[in-house]
C-alpha cells in the first residue's frame, strides 16, 4: 500500500497552519504566500530526512515562524530564505544536544543568541552559539545551561 498520501496530507496541513500565521506575523512585515510555505514544507522534509529525524504532529515551523517573526533581522526579503535556515540549526542542534533541550528551550536559545551575539548572523549562530550551548550540555549535562540562566 502507497503512503504518499500520508505525506501529501501532512504537507498540506504544515502548508495551512504556516499561512495562518500571516494573521500574525503581517504585522512585522512579514507575509508567507502559497509557494514560499510550500518551500518552507518540502525543506522541512528534507532537513528531517538529512538529520535522520521524525516528527509527528504539528512540527516546529509554526513555533519557529511565531518564535522569530518579530526579529529586527529578519525582513520580508530574507524572511523564508531565513526561517528555512533557522529550521535546519533548529533539527541539528536537536541532534546535537542529545534531545535534552525541549523545542521551546532549544527556540529561546536560538532567538536569544541570533538576536543577541549574533546579530542576525546565520553562520555564527549555528558555527558558534549552539556550538557552544551543545558542548556544554554533552560536557556538564541539563544543569550547566540552568547555571548560566541565573547568573
Amino acid at each position: 500500500m502507497d503512503n504518499n498520501w500520508l505525506l501529501k496530507l501532512g504537507g498540506q496541513n504544515q502548508i495551512e497552519k504556516m499561512l495562518k500565521l500571516n494573521e500574525q506575523t503581517v504585522a512585522f512585515g512579514l507575509v508567507l504566500s502559497k509557494e514560499d510555505a510550500k518551500v518552507l514544507a518540502t525543506k522541512r522534509r528534507d532537513t528531517l530526512k538529512e538529520q535522520q529525524r521524525v516528527e509527528f504532529g504539528e512540527g516546529i515551523l509554526p513555533k519557529l515562524i511565531f518564535a522569530f517573526c518579530d526579529s529586527c533581522y529578519i525582513d520580508q526579503n530574507n524572511y523564508v530564505e531565513t526561517i528555512g535556515r533557522l529550521q535546519e540549526i533548529f533539527y541539528q542542534y536537536k541532534n546535537e544536544t542529545m534531545d535534552e533541550l525541549s523545542d521551546d528551550e532549544l527556540l529561546e536559545s536560538m532567538r536569544e543568541a541570533f538576536d543577541g551575539e549574533c546579530e542576525g548572523s546565520l553562520e555564527f549562530l549555528e558555527e558558534t552559539a549552539m556550538e557552544r550551548i551543545a558542548r556544554k550540555l554533552r560536557k556538564r549535562g541539563y544543569g550547566a545551561l540552568e547555571e548560566d540562566y541565573e547568573e
